[in-house]
C-alpha cells in the first residue's frame, strides 16, 4: 500500500469518527474502554504491567460503574506510534468506545491526540510521561506522573544532601529530556553544577560509553532516567563499570530502580536514593492489598509504577462514569475528569482542574533489603506535586 494511499484512508477514518462517535451514547448499557497497550516487541514488560493492573481493578472492584457493565477491550500496539493510532481509529468508529487508555510511551499517546480531539473521546493516560502531552488535547487526562514531577524533588535532595556536581544520563526521547531539563534547572537554582547532559539512544541502546564518560568527570551524583523495561539492562551496566566504588552515588526518579526488576539487579543497588511517586513497600493499607492480589493474579510478579497506573486509570474511570451518572458524553466525560480525588495504592491523588494532570506525593526512597527482598523503601515525602508549567 502506498503511502498516500494510507494517508486517505486514515483520513477517512478520521472524517467518520464526528459522526460514528457519539450514536447511542447515553442510551447505551455496556460502556467500551479500549486500552491500547505494547503487549509485544521491546515495551512489552510494560503493557503487562498496565493491562495486569486494569484487569485487576476490574476482578475486585466488579464490571459495572453508574449501573453500565464495563467492557474492557485490549489491543496491542507493538509500542509503534502508527500502529497506536490506527487501533485508536478503529476502537472508536468501530467498537464505539467510551474512552481510549493505556499508552506505554510519549510517542504512542501523542499519536492519537489529534483522533481524539476530532472524535470529541477521552483519552486517560496510565504510563507516558512527558509533561506537555496532556496540553496537547483537551481530551487527554493523566494518572500515572511527568518526569519533572518525578525528577525536581531528587535536585533537590541530592543539593541539601551534600551534592554539588552531577553528570545526567538518559533515555534521547521526550521523558528523557524532560528529566535531564528538570534536574539541571532545579539543582544548578541551588547552587550545584551540571557537568555534562548525556543521551542514551532510546532503541537498542548501549549505555557503557556514556557511563564511562560520566565517570571520567568524577561528579559527585550521576543522575539516570531510561523507560522501566531497560532499567535492568542500565544498572548491570552502571555496577560492571565501578561507578559506586569510584564514589559517585546513583540518583534519579525511580524508572531506573524498577520494582519488577530490583531483586534481579543485586546487592549493588543497596543504598541507591531516588524520587518516584510509588514503591511496592509504599506502608498502607491499600497499597498492601494491591500488591498482594496483584502478585495472586499474575504468578507472583511485583506490581510497579506501570501496573499501579493500570489501576488508577480504570478507577478514574469508573469515578467519572459515575460521576456523570454513566453519561458517555465525550464533552461531558472529560470535565466529569477534573478535580476527580482518591485514595490510590500510591497515597492521595487528584486530577487538578485546570490541567487534567495528575497531583500526587513523590517520596524519596532508598533502597534496602526487606523481608529477604530489595525494595525502595520511602523516608521522605515532597507532597502534593504537580506537573511544573
Amino acid at each position: 500500500m502506498t503511502v498516500t494511499r494510507r494517508r486517505m484512508m486514515g483520513a477517512a477514518a478520521l472524517g467518520a469518527l464526528s459522526f460514528a462517535a457519539p450514536q447511542g451514547a447515553l442510551a447505551q448499557e455496556v460502556v467500551k474502554i479500549g486500552l491500547i497497550a505494547p503487549m509485544t516487541g521491546p515495551q512489552a514488560a510494560a503493557g503487562r504491567q498496565m493491562v495486569a493492573g486494569a484487569r485487576l481493578f476490574m476482578a475486585l472492584n466488579g464490571d459495572k460503574a453508574a449501573g453500565k457493565k464495563i467492557e474492557l477491550i485490549v489491543k496491542d500496539d507493538t509500542g509503534v506510534a502508527d500502529v497506536t493510532r490506527r487501533l485508536a481509529q478503529e476502537l472508536i468508529v468501530n467498537d464505539k468506545v467510551a474512552a481510549i487508555t493505556g499508552f506505554g510511551l510519549t510517542p504512542l499517546a501523542l499519536a492519537v491526540g489529534p483522533v481524539i480531539t476530532q472524535a470529541k473521546v477521552p483519552a486517560v493516560i496510565m504510563v507516558a510521561g512527558t509533561g506537555m502531552i496532556v496540553g496537547t488535547s483537551p481530551y487527554f487526562v493523566r494518572v500515572s506522573f511527568t518526569l519533572p514531577q518525578q525528577t525536581m524533588p531528587i535536585a533537590d535532595w541530592a543539593y541539601d544532601n551534600g551534592v554539588r556536581t552531577a553528570v545526567s544520563l538518559v533515555s534521547d526521547y521526550g521523558p528523557g529530556l524532560d528529566a535531564q531539563n528538570a534536574f539541571k534547572a532545579r539543582f544548578e537554582a541551588k547552587g550545584g553544577k551540571v557537568l555534562e547532559q548525556l543521551r542514551a539512544p532510546l532503541a537498542a541502546p548501549e549505555f557503557a560509553p556514556f557511563l564511562q564518560r560520566a565517570k571520567d568527570q568524577k561528579p559527585d551524583a550521576l543522575m539516570l532516567f531510561v523507560p522501566a523495561p531497560q532499567a535492568g539492562a542500565l544498572m548491570r551496566q552502571v555496577l560492571d563499570r565501578g561507578l559506586v566504588e569510584a564514589g559517585v552515588k546513583l540518583i534519579g526518579p525511580g524508572d531506573a530502580l524498577d520494582d519488577e526488576q530490583l531483586n534481579a539487579m543485586g546487592d549493588g543497588v543497596l543504598g541507591v536514593i531516588t524520587s518516584y511517586g510509588y514503591s511496592a513497600a509504599h506502608d498502607s493499607p491499600e497499597n498492601k492489598r494491591f500488591v498482594e492480589e496483584f502478585k495472586k493474579q499474575n504468578a507472583n510478579l511485583r506490581p510497579n509504577i506501570i501496573g499501579l497506573g493500570g489501576w488508577d486509570g480504570m478507577q478514574a474511570i469508573y469515578m467519572a462514569l459515575e460521576k456523570n451518572k454513566g453519561d458517555t458524553d465525550g464533552a461531558k466525560l472529560i470535565e466529569a475528569f477534573k478535580g476527580l480525588s482518591w485514595t490510590s495504592p500510591r497515597g492521595p491523588v487528584s486530577i487538578d482542574p485546570e490541567t487534567r494532570d495528575i497531583v500526587q506525593n513523590i517520596y524519596i526512597r532508598k533502597v534496602e533489603r526487606k523481608d529477604g527482598e530489595l525494595y525502595n523503601v520511602e523516608f521522605a515525602t515532597y507532597p502534593n506535586q504537580k506537573n511544573p508549567k
